[in-house]
């Protein structure tokens, strides 16, 4: 009977040894890392998230933008569909004040650089304002926007995604 139990209790060790080697030896999911922040290579030239590199006429970086905003670079061809990509204009909270599309301006169907154009309207930037007395005396932080330009993905597949954030500044 002893030796019945011995055989038991050593295969129970083994399995579990089995299971817990196993659940050791899988690869844990890949963690998402941290991106590094868009980099602006020289004037107008970026490279997004993924390493893509963009060229932005307008705006420049941390320029100062009224409605409509005129968008307006070269980007490739694999960032449209249908020859466009979305683009938005989000606030200092990441508010999402207005969106619309850049769209090719030649054949986009090519991996090569494609001049884009799109334009988007937006009013009341600061819905805060109406509230303020002065509005000059708005603290610095609220006039700072981010314009996105995003890589069109209608896959919906995360690996897909790419994006471009350039910041801005709006008018008073």
């Amino acid at each position: 009977m002893s030796q019945i139990i011995r055989i038991v209790l050593i295969a129970l060790i083994l399995i579990g040894a089995f299971f817990l080697w196993r659940q050791v030896d899988v690869s844990p999911e890949p963690t998402p890392s941290i991106e590094e922040p868009v980099v602006e290579n020289e004037a107008g030239s970026f490279t997004s998230e993924r390493g893509v590199s963009l060229v932005v006429t307008l705006p420049s970086k941390n320029s100062v933008i009224s409605s409509p905003l005129k968008v307006t670079g070269t980007a490739p061809g694999t960032w449209y569909f249908e020859a466009s990509f979305p683009i938005v204009l989000v606030n200092w909270d990441g508010l999402i004040i207005a969106q619309g599309y850049a769209s090719a301006q030649t054949d986009w169907m090519t991996p090569e650089q494609v001049p884009f154009e799109g334009a988007i309207e937006f009013t009341d930037i600061l819905p805060l304002t109406k509230e303020i007395e002065d509005p000059n005396s708005l603290q610095s932080f609220m006039k700072k926007g981010t314009l996105i330009l995003q890589k069109d993905n209608p896959s919906g597949l995360p690996e897909n995604d790419d994006a471009l954030e350039i910041p801005v500044l709006f008018a008073q």
